[in-house]
């Protein structure tokens, strides 16, 4: 089954709505297996804000890690006492991470977060040389001369 699974994620002849399921389903979650991390992200000015929803996640078991344009964002929440008789279970547990891919316009070294009411946020500011800039235009000496004359 693994084998057969293998090649019809590779075969470029597949069913796109496949792919295109697989892709929904690793985005979206369904209700078996909801998206861990959902985030929202958006630009104001020149920074750009990346929050992560993570409730019940203890501060300390967060982590951050940027590499290159990859920031990769692991937390762990701690496995139920077993001997609890659970009537429901349908939040994730155990360690979970998920990975961004920055564009090469971000100042990586620069990012902040922090974690407040359940949510990470991370400030990811544009970086010095991709901002606009304005740039001075000098006449030529030949147009002073002309205009001087």
């Amino acid at each position: 089954m693994e084998v057969a699974t293998m090649l019809m994620r590779t075969d470029p002849f597949g069913d796109p709505f496949r792919d295109l399921d697989r892709l929904t389903r690793a985005v979206l979650g369904t209700p078996a297996q909801p998206v861990v991390m959902p985030m929202d992200a958006w630009r104001d000015g020149d920074e750009f804000f990346v929050e992560f929803d993570l409730p019940g996640i203890d501060p300390d078991s967060l982590d951050l890690d940027v590499e290159r344009n990859v920031v990769t964002v692991k937390a762990s929440r701690p496995e139920l006492d077993p001997g609890r008789s659970m009537i429901a279970a349908e939040r994730t547990r155990g360690v979970f991470s998920r990975q961004l891919f920055l564009g090469e316009n971000l100042d990586t070294e620069a990012i902040r977060a922090d974690y407040r009411d359940g949510v990470l946020r991370l400030v990811v500011p544009v970086a010095e040389q991709a901002k606009p800039r304005k740039i001075e235009i000098t006449r030529a000496e030949h147009e002073r001369q002309a205009i001087n004359a």
